[in-house]
């Protein structure tokens, strides 16, 4: 890894700030220079990353100070920056949103990687005010590097005058960037938030234009050289010693199907990459596309939107047969959110009710609330993702509840302390050698995934 690689955090003084959107015209202008960029992203977000990892051509890796010691976070860093010519990562919510305090927030991170960060701002009918805001954002904590600030939603020049002023008298940092309010810089929202860029691309009209427009508006708003001046002053790191990025024997001969199309896209790229580490061959497949199971060990079926594809999930039933046929043979299958709806025996989706696979007791339907919220559990059996007693901390995202007919009687792998589950705190449905759970692992979190996966794949083959 090159040590003194330029790095920049953009971070929100809010949610909504429109850091997303700026980030993402960011990366676009930085290759359009023809720039190497490696992207990161706090806290554990699939959607963001998928604009980021389109954007760049390199996987977006996630960064969680509450799910990942230092040491981790730092290595997960250096691993994905080889070969870049600068760094970018996004933030999340507000800069000082945490967990617990500073655990879990964005300046946590930007202490731990000695990164500058740039102050995005909702400058939304502010002027003298936001020098107030960006002054306190400075002084709130002073190990973290305020660098710089965007303003965004910016009614016009003499607005922008007035705001720049004030922020330069009487916070004493610069403006790199103004963005005017304009409806073009806005991506499509719906229940969990903005729409996979894999989806955007596919089935969106205007989608590549709308990304275009704000590559245009944010190369024009934004000082970019400055930012990379910026960048280029970070404090270089130590190389850490590696503890995660292993490559081992473990899984030579194992073939893992992962489910991946526009249905199955929630992952982060350190699980999948830590089963090719250990050996392992990852075989992408589409239970929308394709039409039965590749020959495979083992079945990962990940998160999505498959209450918006329910319709030819449903129709696929070479497919459903397929994976029915894999679960009676035993082979051991993880489904994680959006896997776990679409392994019910229906998805129930704004009135229309489609049949799934099957394989557990219950149909799904939109619930009544978003649930968002770190997890922190521990498996009570064994099962494909963990031995009896280990524990992980994790987190949930969704908006579906799983509804269990009265009488049914279910078998669960996991308790939560932190955390909704399916019901009451229990999670991971058990059927034979399958395990289905609302809660989402993080491999550089919970370390005995891919290997324990890996382990149960090869036990089954070999029976």
């Amino acid at each position: 890894m090159r040590k003194d690689i330029p790095r920049i955090l953009l971070a929100g003084d809010r949610s909504s700030s429109g850091k997303t959107t700026i980030v993402a015209g960011l990366l676009s202008a930085l290759r359009g220079r023809g720039l190497s960029v490696q992207s990161y992203k706090v806290a554990l977000d699939y959607i963001d990353p998928s604009y980021h990892t389109g954007i760049t051509g390199r996987w977006c890796r996630n960064l969680d100070g509450h799910l990942m010691p230092e040491k981790t976070i730092r290595e997960v860093y250096a691993h994905a920056a080889g070969g870049a010519d600068v760094a970018v990562i996004e933030g999340v919510r507000g800069l000082y949103e945490g967990y617990d305090g500073d655990r879990g927030s964005t300046a946590q991170i930007a202490k731990m990687l000695r990164s500058p960060v740039i102050l995005v701002v909702d400058a939304r009918s502010i002027t003298r005010s936001a020098a107030a805001l960006v002054k306190g954002y400075i002084d709130f904590d002073p190990n973290v590097d305020i660098k710089g600030v965007i303003l965004n939603k910016v009614g016009g020049e003499r607005h922008a005058r007035k705001a720049i002023s004030a922020i330069r008298e009487y916070a004493g940092v610069e403006v790199v960037g103004v963005i005017p309010r304009d409806e073009s810089m806005h991506l499509s929202m719906r229940h969990l938030g903005l729409i996979p860029m894999q989806e955007g691309e596919r089935r969106h009209t205007g989608f590549a234009e709308r990304l275009a427009k704000i590559r245009q508006v944010v190369e024009e708003g934004l000082d970019i050289d400055r930012i990379l001046d910026i960048a280029a002053e970070a404090q270089p790191l130590e190389e850490p010693e590696p503890d995660l990025y292993l490559p081992s024997s473990e899984g030579e001969g194992v073939r893992i199907g992962v489910a991946l199309d526009e249905a199955f896209n929630f992952y982060y790229r350190d699980n999948i990459e830590l089963i090719e580490l250990a050996g392992a061959e990852v075989v992408p497949i589409s239970p929308i596309h394709d039409s039965v199971l590749p020959k495979v060990d083992g079945l990962y079926v990940g998160g999505g939107y498959p209450e918006l594809y329910a319709k030819e999930l449903s129709e696929n039933g070479s497919m459903i047969a397929s994976i029915k046929r894999a679960h009676e043979d035993d082979i051991p299958i993880f489904a994680e959110c959006g896997g776990l709806m679409y392994l019910c025996e229906e998805i129930d989706w704004d009135g229309e009710s489609r049949p799934a696979v099957g394989l557990i007791p219950a149909k799904t339907r939109m619930g009544g609330r978003r649930i968002v919220s770190y997890t922190e559990g521990e498996f009570l059996r064994d099962c494909p993702m963990g031995p009896r007693g280990a524990t992980f901390l994790g987190h949930e995202f969704h908006h579906s509840e799983l509804v269990l007919e009265e009488g049914t009687k279910v078998e669960y792998a996991i308790r939560l302390q932190r955390g909704m589950g399916i019901e009451k705190g229990m999670d991971g449905i058990v059927e034979g050698n399958l395990v289905a759970s609302y809660n989402h692992f993080h491999a550089a979190s919970y370390r005995e995934f891919p290997g324990h996966f890996i382990r149960c794949a090869r036990g089954a083959r070999d029976k």
